[in-house]
């Protein structure tokens, strides 16, 4: 294999960059989209400035990185994060396998910790779904990020993880970056995060788990921008027989989770599963397998989230009881609960279930607190 074999999916390599720069540029859209991320800054300037990145990590680094920055003092009171768990294999490439909350900004600000933390940035997996933009599409390949096909026939489906998951082993082996993907398809909405088999046995179609160096890793937000939304949508999909997101939505998404407010972000790593996998039996069935690979790696995201007071008194509220009210105060409680009727009057919908979609954020919220102490 070589990387041209993937280049229907793959980053783009430095030498395709400056046509890739062009279309980008000459793109009214991206440039409104630069012009409001970077107000202050000249077009001719960031023009330049784009021009100037001769690799996809110097893009990362001039221009992904300072935009997090101002993101991160706008949108959140902290960003903290825990790679101790890998410190000691820092010669290896890692697939970080994690919870899924945000659909630009988890794989972003991994990238961004892991840089603070000394290692590599990550090639990132995107569905095709939300690449509704011509732009949006080379965008992201020029940041790093191979694409995931979907809505294709069973048969397609098939050749298009095959395909997907020999760039992952190629990526991981030879190429010697790491990746992160989510442990499912699209969000969990309501926190219950759950890897799924189908992904894991994607990614061993192209080879031994074991050669893809599978880090869990646990994200947690303090508050999740979308929570409205995703409550809107979990209404529309109750009342709605069939109901699916616009593009529009999926970019009122994009924009909401990305500018929101957030509050502390924590990201922790587990330690790679590998040891872990040497445990198992060799004749183990193959669904017995997956299903035990995705229950460890589920206990270990569940493991290390970082909890906040907001998610136990979620909890509280949820299942009418105290019995968590020694992680937070009576005042944290009033702000949470001041918070929950913030959102729910943010909710866009002709005949809102208040009752329902108040339950919605909470086990939103309560959810990683139920999932952290049945993993303890």
């Amino acid at each position: 294999m070589n990387i041209h074999d993937f280049d229907d999916i793959r980053p783009f390599l430095p030498e395709e960059l400056p046509e890739v720069y062009d279309r980008l540029l000459a793109d009214p859209e991206f440039g409104a989209v630069l012009a409001f991320v970077f107000p202050d800054i000249p077009s001719e300037t960031l023009a330049q400035g784009m021009r100037s990145c001769k690799t996809n990590l110097e893009f990362q680094l001039k221009m992904v990185y300072p935009m997090l920055q101002q993101l991160l003092q706008k949108a959140a009171t902290s960003l903290t994060s825990n790679f101790q768990p890998i410190d000691g294999e820092r010669d290896r490439s890692h697939t970080f396998i994690s919870n899924h909350r945000d659909i630009v900004l988890d794989s972003a600000l991994l990238s961004y910790v892991l840089h603070d933390n000394g290692y590599n940035t990550v090639e990132i997996a995107i569905g095709d779904n939300l690449l509704i933009r011509p732009w949006i599409r080379d965008l992201v390949r020029v940041n790093k990020s191979f694409i995931v096909q979907r809505a294709l026939t069973m048969r397609q489906m098939l050749l298009a993880s095959a395909h997907m998951s020999k760039y992952m082993h190629f990526c991981i082996n030879e190429k010697k970056e790491n990746i992160w993907i989510a442990q499912r398809e699209g969000r969990a909405k309501d926190s219950n995060d759950r890897t799924q088999e189908s992904v894991l046995k994607m990614m061993a179609i192209g080879g031994d788990l074991r050669n893809l160096n599978i880090v869990p890793l646990a994200i947690t937000y303090e508050y999740d921008p979308c929570d409205y939304l995703k409550a809107q949508e979990m209404q529309n999909k109750r009342d709605i027989e069939g109901f699916k997101k616009s593009q529009q939505d999926d970019l009122d998404n994009m924009r909401t989770g990305i500018f929101g407010w957030k509050g502390k972000i924590h990201y922790h790593a587990a330690p790679c599963i590998n040891a872990w996998l040497d445990t198992l039996p060799t004749d183990m069935p193959k669904a017995d397998y997956f299903r035990a690979v995705a229950e460890h790696i589920d206990q270990e995201i569940h493991r290390h989230y970082h909890l906040y007071a907001g998610n136990y008194v979620a909890a509280d509220l949820l299942q009418e009881t105290t019995v968590h009210d020694t992680h937070y105060t009576a005042a944290e409680k009033a702000q949470f609960e001041a918070y929950v009727e913030k959102r729910l009057a943010m909710v866009q919908l002709e005949n809102p279930d208040t009752a329902f979609l108040r339950q919605c954020i909470l086990t939103m919220y309560a959810n990683p607190v139920f999932n952290h102490e049945a993993a303890l």
